[in-house]
């Protein structure tokens, strides 16, 4: 099962960046990323974000299977 994500911080470290993702238990997972991956990531989170502003409901759907 999923975990809930805590928080995330992400520094620069020479010419990659390093990504702590912290869950809700405390446990962190550190990544190292290129610049252009932190932008793969950074497109893809727009296109998601963007389409759940234009679906309201969709964030409805996702609420509802979260509380089964």
């Amino acid at each position: 099962m999923a975990k809930a994500l805590s928080r995330f911080t992400i520094a620069r470290a020479g010419d990659e960046y390093i990504l702590n993702i912290e869950d809700e238990d405390g446990d962190t997972l550190e990544l190292t990323a290129s610049f252009e991956q932190l932008d793969l990531i950074s497109e893809s989170l727009e296109e998601h974000l963007a389409f759940d502003i234009d679906d309201p409901d969709a964030l409805d759907d996702e609420d509802e299977v979260e509380d089964q």
